[in-house]
C-alpha cells in the first residue's frame, strides 16, 4: 500500500487546514520524540540511584526530576557529585549516534511506516524496562532503546519533513524545543506528588502513542507518499527511481512555489543517488555539520561538566535549587528559540557557534577563579546559551533545505542530523576529565 492511512485529495480549499494540520503533527512528533528521552533518562537515573544506594552518599534532586548524589565525605573545595554526569551521558549519546552515522546510507530502503513502529516499540520497551529494572544492566539497557527511538526518529522526521511545506520545519524545531520543559516538568511533579518512577514511566506510556496518532493518524500525506514500499527497488522502472525521490511534493496543498509541479516532472527521470553523490552530499554538508557540532560541543560541556560546579553558598537558593535553575532556564531558552523560526530566520550559524564556545571559556574560567558574584549572572548565561543552541539547530536545519538541491534533500536532512549527536558525544568524552579534575581540588 503506497498511499498513507489517511491520505487526503488535493483540495484548494483546505490548504490553509491542512497546513496547519501538519504544523501541529509535526509539533506532536517532536515534542514526543525527545519528550519520552528526556522522562525515561530521568527515571533510569532514579532507579540507578536506589539500586546503588549505599549508606556512603545523599540524593538531592536534580532539575530534571533526577538525583544527583552528593558524598557527604567529600573533601573537594566544589560541593559536585564524584562521578560526573557525563558518564550517564555518553552512554545515553552512543547508540543515537551510531545511528546517525549508518542510518542515512541504508534507511531509505525501509519505509517511513515502518520506522515509526520501531520507534513506538522501542520506546514502549525502554519505558517498561527501565520501570521494571532490578539491576543496573537492565537500566542501561533501557537507556539504549531510547536512545535508538529517540535517534531514529530525529533522522526519520526531519528527512519526512521534505514532503511537506516548509512551515512544519518550524513545528518539530518548536516541539522538540517543549520536550525538554514539559518533560523536566512532568516528570518533576508526578515523582513529588508522590508516585514512583515506576508509575510515573507506566503514565507516560501515553507518550509513544501520541507519537504513533500524531503520524498515522494527524498528518495529511501527498497522495504519493510511499508509506509501507521501499524508496527504491527496480531501478530499471522510472516510476521507482520517482518514490526514491527526496520530494515528492504533490503539494498544491501546501504554500510550495507555483513552479513546483514542473520541478516534479523534471525529478520524475533522476536517477537514484548513489553511494558516490551520497559522499558529495556529505562532503557539501560540512558547513552545516562543523557549527552544529561546534554549538552542540560548547553547549553540553557546560551542562555536564561545569554548570554542576557553579554553586554559591551565600545565596537564599541551596545548590540542588541553583541548579535546578539552570537547567530549566536552559531548556526555557532552547523552546523560545527554536519556536522563533516562525518569526525570523539566522543564517550566520557559525558565528553562534563561537558564540557558544565564548560562553563555556567564560564558564570555566568562572569555574576555576569563582569570580562571579552571585547565581543571577549564571541564570542570565544560561538562558543565553539556550537561545543560541535552540537557534543554531532549527536554523541548521531549514537552510539545509533551502539550499540543498531537490534530489538530495531528503538524504541531506538525515545525514546533517549526526552534527548534534556529534558535539555531545565529544563534549561527554572532555567533559569527564575537566569534572573529575574540579572535584579532585
Amino acid at each position: 500500500m503506497d498511499r498513507a492511512v489517511n491520505s487526503d485529495p488535493v483540495v484548494r480549499a483546505d490548504n490553509g487546514r491542512q497546513r496547519w494540520r501538519n504544523c501541529i503533527a509535526f509539533w506532536l512528533l517532536g515534542l514526543c520524540n525527545n519528550f519520552a528521552y528526556v522522562v525515561m533518562l530521568s527515571a533510569a537515573h532514579d532507579i540507578l540511584q536506589k539500586q546503588e544506594s549505599q549508606n556512603t552518599t545523599t540524593p538531592t534532586p536534580a532539575p530534571n526530576g533526577s538525583n544527583i548524589e552528593i558524598s557527604k565525605s567529600n573533601s573537594s573545595s566544589y560541593d559536585c557529585n564524584p562521578v560526573s554526569t557525563a558518564a550517564v551521558l555518553l552512554a545515553d549519546i552512543l547508540p543515537t549516534l551510531l545511528i546517525k552515522l549508518t542510518a542515512p546510507f541504508y534507511i531509505h530502503k525501509v519505509p517511513y511506516g515502518f520506522r515509526v513502529l520501531v520507534c513506538f516499540f522501542t520506546a514502549v520497551v525502554s519505558f517498561l524496562m527501565v520501570s521494571f529494572s532490578s539491576t543496573i544492566l537492565m537500566s542501561i539497557f533501557g537507556v539504549v532503546f531510547a536512545s535508538i527511538s529517540s535517534g531514529l526518529g530525529e533522522l526519520s522526521f526531519l528527512s519526512l519533513s521534505v514532503f511537506f511545506s516548509r512551515d512544519v520545519l518550524s513545528g518539530w524545531g518548536s516541539g522538540t524545543g517543549a520536550a525538554g520543559v514539559a518533560g523536566a516538568v512532568l516528570y518533576s511533579a508526578f515523582t513529588q506528588a508522590g508516585l514512583t518512577p515506576r508509575v510515573t514511566l507506566w503514565i507516560m506510556l501515553v507518550v509513544p502513542c501520541v507519537l504513533a496518532f500524531s503520524y498515522f493518524f494527524l498528518l495529511v500525506f501527498p497522495s504519493s507518499f510511499p508509506q509501507w514500499s521501499r524508496h527504491e527497488g527496480d531501478h530499471s522502472r522510472e516510476v521507482n527511481s520517482q518514490e526514491r525521490r527526496p520530494l515528492i511534493e504533490e503539494e498544491p496543498d501546501t504554500d510550495e512555489d507555483p513552479e513546483t509541479a514542473e520541478e516534479e516532472r523534471e525529478v520524475q527521470h533522476i536517477r537514484p543517488l548513489t553511494f558516490t553523490d551520497k559522499i558529495h552530499i556529505i562532503k557539501g554538508l560540512l558547513k552545516f555539520i562543523f557549527p552544529l557540532g561546534l554549538v552542540y560541543f560548547a553547549e553540553y560541556f557546560i551542562n555536564q561538566g561545569l554548570l554542576e560546579l557553579l554553586y554559591f553558598p551565600d545565596s537564599r537558593l541551596s545548590h540542588a535549587e541553583q541548579y535546578r535553575w539552570y537547567q530549566t532556564l536552559y531548556q526555557i531558552g532552547v523552546f523560545a528559540s527554536r519556536t522563533s523560526l516562525v518569526c525570523f530566520k539566522i543564517r550566520k550559524i557559525l558565528l553562534m557557534s563561537l558564540l557558544q564556545c565564548l560562553n563555556a571559556v567564560l564558564l570555566a574560567f568562572a569555574v576555576y577563579y569563582q569570580f562571579l558574584p552571585n547565581p543571577w549572572v549564571v541564570f542570565i548565561i544560561v538562558l543565553y546559551e539556550g537561545l543560541l543552541g535552540g537557534a543554531a539547530y532549527v536554523n541548521t536545519f531549514f537552510f539545509i533545505r533551502v539550499e540543498t538541491a531537490k534530489r538530495e534533500r531528503e538524504f541531506a536532512m538525515a545525514a546533517a542530523s549526526v552534527g548534534d549527536s556529534l558535539g555531545i558525544a565529544l563534549s561527554a568524552v572532555a567533559s569527564l576529565p575537566v569534572h573529575h579534575y574540579f572535584c579532585s581540588l
